[in-house]
């Protein structure tokens, strides 16, 4: 078990280290070339169109749940509000270009618009619901200073300095960042690797792959595990291909990916227990509800 349990981490930090980089990366740049006045104008405002935004964004960047966490945070930190924010964490791991593709050479067309339209509507459903939340914010809205000079960025001529402005991304994306949710981070990849490692899976498999049981599985199972969306279309195939309802497959591919633990702890540690409670019923019942759907049609 232990041999098992150091397998599979070794297996999520080469999937979840280069995903972090990338994802903090993006931060650092988001963080240091999109001005204030974009995301007060964009993100910081109630509504659905910074929620709408945020999806449809997140829809679209090739980076999955923990390469999320850095850029949302980074963007929250700037001001963005709490429903663009949480639209944000749910549709980027959800899908993406690669995922939708794998879909649809797996599963079919009809599988692979289905779930990217699931994907936004989950997305902006959490989202819309954020808005809604009352919350205290642990972060503070960062006025747009100067790393270099700590006066404000218009006001120095540091921003006119490229190499200035790559040192500001490189500091941000790899020191304040991992500072902020390193820890929660590494926290969540070995209790993955634990659960992945202890949690008897085939028995659970056997026993409830059919029916309405189905379900209570991929939601369960989905919020035990993490498995980046591409890489859950495989998996989904094999437990349909065993007798899983088609529906509750399409549970797991919703549930999966947007409830590593990694999200879990930080959402915890960001905004608090209540909004990461509301945040997973959301989910798992947007999820149940739409699989249940796609199963009618």
């Amino acid at each position: 078990m232990l041999i098992e349990f150091f397998n599979h981490l070794q297996h999520y930090l080469a999937e979840v280290v280069p995903a972090l980089a990338i994802g903090f990366f993006l931060s650092g740049l988001a963080h240091e070339f999109i001005p204030q006045s974009w995301v007060d104008r964009n993100l910081g405002r109630p509504g659905l169109k910074p929620v709408l935004l945020s999806t449809i964004v997140g829809t679209m960047l090739p980076i999955c749940c923990w390469g999320s966490l850095p850029v949302a945070i980074g963007l929250y930190k700037k001001g963005a509000k709490l429903g663009p924010v949480l639209a944000f964490l749910v549709a980027t791991p959800a899908t993406s270009v690669s995922a939708l593709l794998v879909s649809y050479n797996i599963l079919g067309l009809k599988f692979a618009v289905f779930i990217f339209f699931a994907v936004i509507v989950m997305g902006v459903t959490v989202g819309m619901a954020g808005n809604k939340l009352s919350y205290e914010r642990k972060i503070k809205e960062e006025p747009d200073v100067c790393p270099h000079c700590s006066s404000m960025s218009g006001t120095c001529g540091h921003k006119e300095d490229l190499w200035c402005r790559v040192k500001s991304v490189l500091k941000y994306a790899y020191i304040d960042m991992p500072r902020e949710i390193g820890l929660e981070t590494v926290i969540g990849i070995v209790l993955a690797a634990f659960v992945a490692a202890y949690v008897p899976l085939g028995a659970l498999i056997e026993r409830f792959l059919s029916g309405a049981f189905g379900y209570a599985f991929s939601l369960i199972f989905g919020l035990l595990t993490y498995v980046c969306s591409t890489a859950t279309v495989p998996l989904a195939d094999a437990f349909i291909k065993q007798g899983m309802n088609i529906g509750a497959a399409m549970v797991f591919l919703l549930v999966g990916p947007v409830t590593s633990y990694g999200t879990i702890l930080v959402l915890r540690k960001e905004f608090g227990a209540k909004i990461l409670f509301i945040y997973l019923s959301l989910v798992s019942i947007m999820s149940l509800l739409l699989g249940i759907l796609y199963y009618s049609l």
